[in-house]
């Protein structure tokens, strides 16, 4: 089979990686910036309230996450808007998109648990699902989760028995390789489909997307194993992929030239890309830590303090990852 078929079954079969509820965070096999501090959601509600305040979004208008698997960003989100702008919560709309059915459901129990009545959760499975007027789209750690294609050479993968052989030829890999100035690596799957996707389901929208990796190729292989925070180079000589299939997270360096051409290719408009450090201070973050030092007693802000420079400090999550950010208006 051609790699992206091997890498969907790996974590989207039936039985596959993200089909079924994981921990993440100190018992899972990774960390993201949701499972590391709720300012990170709290941000992106600074931010959201800043849009409904510009004029951007309406106060009738969706907020929507895209693959949210826990619900927890989604949550953090609605908390902090809550306190900021209270009001807010009674004539937004709020919506995942989230293909598994499991998943759905923990994530409408969790809502349910937190929030009761307050506040009123719409899934659908894609967006193609999804029509609406007004919009703001939140993703974390999505474009590494597509699916993806690898390259070598003039050559694509295929995979018998878990191991990989470049020995196909693909047209399409190989126009996006050259275009990307890659002669290895991965080339990703679907973002223009996606793109499009949410271009039609809604004619004003902002969309805004964290991940890793940079606006240009890195120049070889990114694709890695996360098994309980341990890091493995897919082509380390000494794994055993038949044992790690549909186990462990299977994930890869977003191009983000890559996502930007296909949302751009949708007619979308591109806005910006910056650092996570960079976007979070711009958003707020620091202004929200102050607003929790005046209301709580020392030792919660210096608790609540360490969890933010883990998503701001360079060394941490800060550089590493980055933002995007894309609106549409049609008329």
């Amino acid at each position: 089979m051609i790699f992206s078929e091997y890498m969907s079954a790996w974590l989207y079969g039936e039985n596959g990686y993200y089909a079924s509820y994981k921990n993440i965070g100190k018992e899972g096999d990774f960390y993201t910036a949701v499972s590391t501090s709720k300012f990170f959601g709290g941000t992106i509600a600074k931010h959201i309230i800043s849009l409904v305040d510009e004029g951007f979004l309406e106060k009738e208008g969706v907020v929507c996450e895209i693959g949210a698997h826990h619900g927890y960003f989604l949550a953090d989100v609605l908390e902090f808007i809550y306190t900021l702008r209270p009001k807010l919560l009674e004539t937004l709309k709020f919506v995942i998109i989230e293909r598994f059915d499991a998943l759905q459901e923990f994530q409408a129990n969790y809502f349910k648990e937190s929030f009761g009545d307050a506040v009123s959760l719409t899934h659908y499975k894609s967006l193609d699902e999804l029509k609406c007027e007004n919009a703001f789209f939140i993703a974390n750690e999505i474009f590494d989760a597509f699916t993806c294609e690898l390259y070598y050479k003039g050559k694509t993968a295929r995979v018998d028995s878990h191991n990989v052989e470049f020995d196909d030829i693909n047209d399409w890999v190989d126009e996006k390789a050259k275009k990307y100035h890659k002669d290895r690596g991965e080339i990703a799957v679907g973002y223009e489909e996606f793109a499009k996707q949410m271009s039609l389901a809604c004619p004003k929208f902002e969309f805004m997307s964290f991940d890793y990796g940079e606006m240009m190729a890195r120049p070889d292989f990114s694709l890695r194993v996360y098994t309980k925070h341990t890091v493995i180079p897919f082509f380390d000589e000494t794994i055993k992929r038949e044992e790690l299939f549909a186990k462990s997270d299977l994930t890869y360096d977003v191009t983000f030239a890559h996502v930007k051409d296909a949302y751009e290719e949708a007619g979308v408009k591109f806005i910006e890309f910056k650092a996570q450090m960079v976007a979070l201070v711009n958003m707020g973050i620091l202004e929200l830590l102050e607003m929790l030092k005046e209301n709580v007693e020392e030792r919660i802000y210096k608790q609540e303090l360490e969890k933010v420079k883990m998503l701001i400090l360079p060394q941490f999550l800060g550089e590493r990852f980055k933002m995007i950010r894309f609106r549409q208006e049609k008329k």
